[in-house]
C-alpha cells in the first residue's frame, strides 16, 4: 500500500541507490544513445510496437523487484491502461516530446540551480505524478539485446521513455484511486455509530478495569474498538472471537483500515495457523486458544488489554473465559477488559462483576425493516405427514414476486432448523423456481461442501433472486450481501448433553427473542428490508429472552480437566457467570476418574497431566498417548485428527448412489474409523502425483477435500504437542537422500508455490461469480471455475510435503497386516471405552430392518445411516458356523467364540438415538482389557462386566485362562504406561536401565495383546443385565480368607463389603456372584497343560497358577529382571521349568507346591476313612 508520495520517493531512492548513475537519467552516455536512438525522433510509436516487444518490456520493468510484478493483477491492468492511453493520444493527435517533461523530475539537474530550487520553468502534467524511477534510460538500454537499426519498431530510447512515462501515469492513477478509497473509508468510519462514543469508551476504560459495550448489530464495535485502543496508546491488545473465520476476516479488515495489510502490527492466531510477529500490537484469536495460553501463563502477562467479543453467544469457552477474567482482574490491576456484545443481558453481567463494570450502549446502524407476522395455521401444520409443511415458504416467494418488481434487487434468506427441513423446503421451492424462472434455490449448512456453501455469495442474473435456505449459521457467523428479505421459522436445533445417558441430543426448539432480533437484522444490513415471521406476535413474546448458555447443555470433562490443570483446587467453586448443574460437574469428575485422568483425591494423574496439554477430548488424548507407547504414532495422529474434525463425508456421500458406488472400495468392514483411514491414505497416494486432480476425485465420492487438509494440519499440531510434552522425540529432516538435481527441483517447486500463495493472498477474497439458471450443467461450470482459481489448500500441502515425504507418510500409515489392524483397534478402544454397545438378542431375526444395540445407560439405540454398518448390517451377524447349536434351533443367547461389541465415538439423539462412528471389536477380549469392574463367581465360569454385561463360559477353565491372561496384560500395560510418563520428568534415575526394561516390556506387551485379541478358544454366551438382575446376582457376603494377592500385585486384597467376595485388583472382584453349583469352591485335581502336571487346587489357586505358569516373574518386576543380582536360576521339578527367582521367591514357590501336596494327602485320608469333610466345608 502506498501511503504518500514522499514515502514512496524515499523508498525508491533507497531501493535504487546502488544502481543510480551520477548523470542525469535523461543524459545517458552518448555511445549507448547513439547505438539505440539513431534517427528515431521521427519514428511514430504505435501501441502494437509495445505489444511486439512485450516480453522485453516485461524483463525491463516488471521483475520481482519492481513496484508492479509480472503476472500480477496490476500488471494485467497496466497493459489495458497502456492501450487506452495510446488510443486516446492517437485520437487527439498529440505527440509527446522526446523528453516527455521528465527532465524537471531529476533531482540532479535543476532549472533554478542558482537559488537551489528544483522547479521547472514550464508546467507539465508529469509534475503531478507522485512517483519517479531513478534508474536512468541508459541502464534500461544496456539490458537490451542487439537490435537491427533498420527496424523502425525496435526498442529505442524514445520507446523506453514513453513506456516509463505511461507506467508512472498508471502508478499515479492507482495511488489516486487508493487515496479516494481511503477518503471514502475514513468517511465510512466517521459515520459509524460507535465513532460518537469513542472518547466515552476510552475515558471509562482509563477509570475502570472492566467496561461493557452493548452495541447493536452494525455499529462497528468489532472493527473500531481495537483501532481506538491502538490510537490511544494501548499496546498488546487481544481480541477474542468465538469462530476462526471471524478472527481472519476481522484481522484483514482492521489491517486494511489501519494501512497494515503488508505489515504485522495487526495479526491473528487460530487453531491451524497464525500470522503474527514480535511487532504485532492487535491480535485476533479464538476463545479456546486464549484459554490454552492461560494454562501456560495464568496471568496472561503478554496482554495489556483483553477484548472479549460476542459474549452474548454464551459459548462454553466464552463462559469459562469470563470466569478466568474475573479472577485475573483481582490478580493484575494493570490489565483492562472490554466485554462486547449485541444483545447482552446487561443486568446479569453487571451483577457478575459486582457493579464495577460501567456500560456503554451504542445503537446499531440498520436500515428500516418492515416486520410482518405470518403464523402457520393448524390446517397447514396438519396438511402434511412430514414434520414440516413447505407451503408457507413457497407462499412467501409468490408474495415477493407479486409485490416487488423483479428489476428491484434483493435476495431472500430463510432460517430453518436443520438439514432435513432445508431439503424439504428446497424440493418445493425448486419446483416453483423452475416454473417461474425468477429464483435460484441455494442451501447453506455445515455438512455441505465448501464449494456448495460458497455459492451463496455469488450473484444471480438480472431479474432473478437468490433464495438461501440456511440454519442459524447465517445468524451471526456468515454475512451475505444483497439480502433484502428474511423468513424466520422461529425454530432452531440445539445440541444438549444428557450426562445420565452420556448422550447428546439434537432437538428442535423455539428460538430466543435475542436470536429473533438477530435474524431480523439480516434484512437491513445494506438497505431497507422486510422480515416475515412464521409465528405470531404472541408466540414471540413468550420466547425466552436469551439463548440457553452452552455450558448448561454440553459435557464438561475437558473444561473440568483444564480447570484442575490451571491449579484450581476445587472445580465446583469456579466462578461461572451461570453455574452448571451440580450433577453435570460430578458426572464430569467421575468420568475423568474412570478415564484415569484424576485420582480419588481429584488430583491430576500423570495421564491427566498429559491430557491437559492436548486441546482435544479426553478420549482422543488417551489414544494419542497410547499411540506413542505402541509406536503407532503416525496412524494414530491421523485417526485422532480425523475424529476431531468434521467428517469428510458430505451430505451426498450416502444419498447419491453414484458416490456410494465410487466409494465402495474405500469402505472397511471393521467400521467407520478404519474407513476414514482408507479414504485418507487413498487420497494421500493420489497427492503424490502433482498433476492429479484430487479435488475432483473427492467430489465424485462424496468427500470434502478441505477436511483432509484440516486432518493434515491437525495431526502436525498434535505431533508438536506430544513433542513439547517429551512424549515424542524431535525429528530432523533428512535431505541427504536427495540428489543435487532433486534438491534443485524441489527448491524451484517451493519457490513457485510461494509465488502462488502470495498471489492468492494478494488477490484477496475470490471474486463473486454469476449463478446460472441451468441446474443440469451447473456442476461442470463449477469445476471449470475451480480449475481457474488457486487451490490454497493444495499449495500449502505441497509446500510442506514433496513426493518423497508423501510416500513416507503413506508407508507409515498403511495397515499391511491383521496385527496392525488389531493394535489400532486396541488403541482406539483405550480412548473410547466405556462407549460400547451390545447387540439386541433379537437382531438375528431383523435382517433388512432396524437392528437395535444397547449401551450401559441407553437401550435400543440404532446405527446412524451415514455409517458402514448401517448399510452392511450382515457384517455384525453371527453365521450358523459360528454358533453352537442347541437342539434344532438357536438358543436365545447363542453360544459362540465370535461375539462382537460396537465401540462408538458418540451417542446422538435426533429422531432416534444413533450410534456415531462405530467399530466392531471382539466382545470378551475387549471387556476383559478395558472394563473398570470385573466380577466373577468362584470358578470364573460366570463374569459380569461394569455391572451390565454378563458372560457365561461353556467351560470354566477357559474363563480362568482369559481372565488370568487379561490381568497379566493389564498389569504390564500399567507398568509400561507409568514408565513412559515418567520419561517427561528430569529426576528419573537409572534412565539407561529403565529404557532397556521398557523396550522389552513394550515388545512383550505388543505381542501379548495381539495374541490375546485374536484368541478364539472357548465358547461363551453374552447378554445384557437388567436392573432386576443386579438385585439377585451378588452374594453380598465378603470373602475373608484371602490374605495374599494370588496375582502378586501391589494391590492389597480386601473384602468387598457391597457386592461380596474379595477385591483382588482395583477392577477385579472375585467370588462375588452366586454359584449355581454347590461344589464350585471345592478343591479338584487339575492337569495344567503348560507345565504338564496334575495338581489339586481350589478355583482361586488354579486362577493364580494360570496367571503365572510359564511366566518367570511378576509383570511389575520384569523391568529389573536382567540386572537384579539377588536373583538366580532355579529349576522347579514340579513345574519342570527353569526360573529366575530370588531366594525369597524360591521358598515361596516351593511352599506353594508343599501346600498342594499336603492337601492332596489330606483328601486321600479323608476319603479312606469315609470322612464327611466335603459336607463340613460346604
Amino acid at each position: 500500500k502506498l501511503s504518500s508520495s514522499e514515502e514512496m520517493e524515499e523508498t525508491f531512492r533507497k531501493k535504487y541507490k546502488r544502481q543510480r548513475p551520477e548523470q542525469n537519467d535523461l543524459c545517458p552516455p552518448k555511445k549507448i544513445i547513439d547505438d539505440y536512438d539513431c534517427d528515431d525522433s521521427d519514428v511514430k510509436i504505435e501501441h502494437e510496437d509495445f505489444l511486439a516487444y512485450r516480453s522485453t518490456y516485461d524483463r525491463l520493468f516488471f521483475t520481482d523487484y519492481n513496484i508492479i510484478t509480472y503476472k500480477s493483477t496490476a500488471y494485467e491492468e497496466f497493459w489495458k491502461f497502456l492501450k487506452k492511453y495510446m488510443d486516446f493520444q492517437k485520437r487527439l493527435g498529440v505527440i509527446k516530446p522526446v523528453n516527455l517533461g521528465l527532465e524537471a523530475r531529476s533531482p540532479y539537474c535543476s532549472s533554478l540551480s542558482k537559488i537551489g530550487i528544483d522547479i521547472s520553468k514550464t508546467f507539465d502534467k508529469c509534475h503531478l505524478i507522485s512517483f519517479t524511477v531513478y534508474k536512468d534510460v541508459s541502464s534500461f538500454i544496456s539490458l537490451l539485446p542487439p537490435q537491427d537499426r533498420s527496424d523502425k519498431t525496435r526498442v529505442g530510447v524514445k520507446h523506453v521513455k514513453l513506456f516509463r512515462y505511461v507506467l508512472l501515469l498508471f502508478v499515479d492513477f492507482l495511488q489516486k484511486e487508493k487515496f479516494k478509497k481511503l477518503q471514502k473509508l475514513r468517511r465510512f468510519q466517521a459515520d459509524l455509530p460507535i465513532a460518537a462514543h469513542r472518547n466515552e469508551v476510552l475515558q471509562l476504560l482509563a477509570d475502570n478495569q472492566i467496561v461493557i459495550l452493548a452495541g447493536d448489530t452494525g455499529c462497528g464495535k468489532s472493527t473500531q474498538i481495537p483501532q481506538y485502543l491502538l490510537q490511544a496508546g494501548f499496546q498488546y491488545i487481544a481480541c477474542t472471537q468465538p469462530r476462526r473465520i471471524a478472527c481472519i476476516s476481522l484481522c484483514k479488515r482492521v489491517a486494511h483500515e489501519t494501512l497494515n495489510e503488508y505489515q504485522s502490527e495487526v495479526g491473528y492466531q487460530i487453531r491451524f495457523e497464525k500470522r503474527k510477529s514480535k511487532h504485532t500490537r492487535i491480535l485476533f484469536l479464538t476463545e479456546g486458544l486464549l484459554l490454552r495460553q492461560v494454562t501456560e501463563d495464568p496471568s496472561l502477562s503478554t496482554y495489556k488489554v483483553i477484548v472479549l467479543d460476542e459474549v452474548h453467544e454464551r459459548h462454553l469457552h466464552g463462559d469459562f473465559l469470563l470466569g478466568v477474567v474475573k479472577c485475573l482482574v483481582q490478580k493484575r490491576k494493570d490489565v483492562k477488559i472490554i466485554l462486547m456484545s449485541a444483545t447482552i443481558n446487561i443486568q446479569l453481567f453487571q451483577e457478575y462483576f459486582r457493579d464495577q463494570a460501567p456500560v456503554v450502549k451504542v445503537p446499531g446502524r440498520l436500515y428500516p425493516i418492515d416486520l410482518k407476522y405470518f403464523p402457520v395455521t393448524l390446517e397447514e401444520k396438519r396438511a402434511k405427514t412430514e414434520k414440516l409443511n413447505p407451503a408457507p415458504y413457497v407462499r412467501i416467494l409468490q408474495l415477493i414476486d407479486k409485490e416487488y418488481p423483479s428489476a428491484e434487487r434483493g435476495d431472500l434468506l430463510v432460517f430453518l432448523s436443520g438439514l432435513n427441513e432445508i431439503n424439504t423446503v428446497a424440493d418445493a421451492c425448486k419446483e416453483y423456481a423452475q416454473s417461474t424462472q425468477k429464483w435460484i434455490i441455494l442451501m447453506l449448512h455445515s455438512t455441505l461442501s465448501i464449494t456448495e456453501q460458497d455459492k451463496v455469495f455469488d450473484y444471480p442474473p438480472e431479474g432473478v433472486r437468490k433464495c438461501i435456505l440456511s440454519t442459524n449459521i447465517a445468524e451471526t457467523s456468515v454475512t451475505i450481501d444483497g439480502v433484502r428479505f428474511v423468513v424466520d421459522s422461529g425454530k432452531v436445533k440445539e445440541m444438549s448433553y444428557d450426562a445420565t445417558f452420556r448422550m447428546q441430543r439434537l432437538k428442535e426448539f423455539w428460538i430466543s427473542r435475542a436470536s429473533a432480533e438477530q435474524r431480523k437484522g439480516r434484512a437491513g444490513r445494506t438497505g431497507p428490508g422486510v422480515c416475515y415471521r412464521l409465528f405470531s406476535e404472541k408466540e414471540y413474546n413468550e420466547f425466552s429472552p436469551y439463548t440457553t448458555p452452552e455450558i448448561l447443555r454440553v459435557p464438561l470433562d475437558s473444561v473440568i480437566l483444564q480447570m484442575i490443570s490451571m491449579g484450581l483446587p476445587d472445580a465446583r467453586k469456579f466462578p461461572f457467570i451461570e453455574s452448571p448443574p451440580v450433577d453435570a460437574i460430578e458426572n464430569a469428575l467421575a468420568s475423568l476418574k474412570e478415564q484415569e485422568a484424576l485420582d480419588e483425591d481429584e488430583s491430576l494423574t500423570p495421564m491427566g497431566e498429559m491430557l491437559s496439554r492436548l486441546p482435544v477430548d479426553v478420549s482422543i488424548g488417551k489414544m494419542l498417548i497410547n499411540g506413542t507407547i505402541f509406536h503407532q504414532i503416525d496412524i494414530i495422529l491421523i485417526l485422532s485428527a480425523a475424529l476431531s474434525v468434521q467428517s469428510p463425508l458430505t451430505n451426498r456421500a450416502y444419498r447419491d448412489n453414484e458416490c456410494r458406488e465410487a466409494r465402495k472400495d474405500l469402505e472397511s468392514n471393521q467400521g467407520d474409523p478404519l474407513t476414514l483411514i482408507k479414504c485418507f491414505t487413498e487420497w494421500l497416494s493420489l497427492k503424490s502425483d502433482p498433476d492429479f486432480n484430487s479435488k475432483k476425485w473427492c467430489k465424485r465420492r462424496g468427500l470434502e477435500e478441505q477436511r483432509f487438509y484440516e486432518i493434515i494440519k491437525l495431526q502436525y499440531q498434535f505431533k508438536n504437542l506430544l513433542k513439547s510434552g517429551d512424549m515424542l522425540q524431535t525429528e530432523t529432516e533428512d535431505l541427504s537422500s536427495l540428489s543435487s538435481a532433486e534438491r534443485s527441483m524441489r527448491h524451484g517447486q517451493v519457490r513457485h508455490l510461494h509465488y502462488l500463495k502470495r498471489e492468492y493472498h494478494r488477490s484477496g477474497v475470490q471474486k463473486r461469480a454469476k449463478l446460472e439458471m441451468d441446474y443440469v450443467n451447473f456442476g461442470d461450470e463449477e469445476e471449470e471455475r475451480e480449475s481457474k482459481t488457486i487451490d490454497i489448500g493444495d499449495v500449502e500441502f505441497r509446500l510442506r510435503h514433496d513426493s518423497s515425504q508423501v510416500q513416507a507418510l503413506l508407508d507409515r500409515c498403511s495397515l499391511s497386516s491383521f496385527k496392525d489392524v488389531a493394535i489400532l483397534k486396541i488403541i482406539l478402544s483405550t480412548g473410547l471405552y466405556p462407549q460400547v454397545a451390545l447387540a439386541d438378542e433379537h437382531n438375528q431375526y431383523k435382517i433388512g430392518h432396524d437392528v437395535f444395540y444397547h449401551t450401559r445407560k441407553k437401550p435400543f439405540t440404532v446405527l446412524h445411516p451415514m455409517g458402514v454398518f448401517a448399510n452392511t448390517p450382515e457384517i455384525l451377524q453371527l453365521s450358523d458356523a459360528d454358533v453352537v447349536m442347541s437342539g434344532t434351533s438357536k438358543s436365545r443367547h447363542p453360544v459362540s467364540n465370535r461375539h462382537q461389541l460396537l465401540i462408538y465415538l458418540s451417542l446422538l439423539e435426533t429422531t432416534k438415538p444413533y450410534l456415531m462412528t462405530t467399530m466392531r471389536v471382539p466382545a470378551l477380549q475387549t471387556l476383559l482389557l478395558f472394563s473398570s469392574s470385573v466380577d466373577t463367581n468362584s470358578d470364573c465360569s460366570r463374569l459380569v462386566f461394569d455391572e451390565w454385561i454378563e458372560v457365561r463360559m461353556a467351560e470354566a477353565d477357559w474363563g480362568m485362562r482369559y481372565l488370568a491372561r487379561a490381568v497379566h496384560l493389564r498389569t504390564k500395560w500399567r507398568s509400561l504406561l507409568q514408565l513412559k510418563l515418567n520419561e517427561i520428568k528430569p529426576t528419573i534415575q537409572n534412565a539407561e536401565k529403565a529404557s532397556i526394561g521398557q523396550n522389552k516390556l513394550e515388545a512383550e506387551l505388543h505381542k501379548g495383546l495381539i495374541q490375546f485379541y485374536h484368541q478364539e478358544e472357548g465358547f461363551y454366551s453374552i447378554k445384557r443385565l437388567l436392573a432386576a438382575d443386579l438385585k439377585i446376582i451378588y452374594t453380598l457376603c465378603p470373602e475373608l480368607n484371602v490374605k495374599e494377592n494370588p496375582f502378586k500385585l501391589d494391590y492389597e486384597t480386601s473384602p468387598n463389603e457391597i457386592k461380596g467376595g474379595v477385591q483382588l485388583a482395583p477392577y477385579f472382584t472375585y467370588n462375588c456372584l452366586f454359584d449355581e453349583s454347590a461344589l464350585a469352591q471345592e478343591p479338584v485335581t487339575w492337569h495344567c497343560l503348560v507345565c504338564d502336571g496334575d495338581i489339586t487346587v481350589t478355583p482361586l489357586e488354579k486362577l493364580a497358577h494360570m496367571a503365572f505358569c510359564g511366566e518367570p516373574i511378576a509383570a511389575n518386576e520384569e523391568v529389573k529382571e536382567d540386572n537384579d543380582p539377588n536373583k538366580k536360576s532355579y529349576y522347579c521339578p514340579t513345574c519342570k521349568m527353569d526360573l529366575r527367582l530370588s531366594l525369597k521367591d524360591i521358598i515361596r514357590h516351593r511352599k506353594s507346591h508343599e501346600e498342594v501336596t499336603h492337601r492332596e494327602r489330606t483328601e486321600v485320608t479323608h476319603r479312606e476313612n469315609g470322612s464327611d469333610t466335603q459336607r463340613e466345608r460346604k
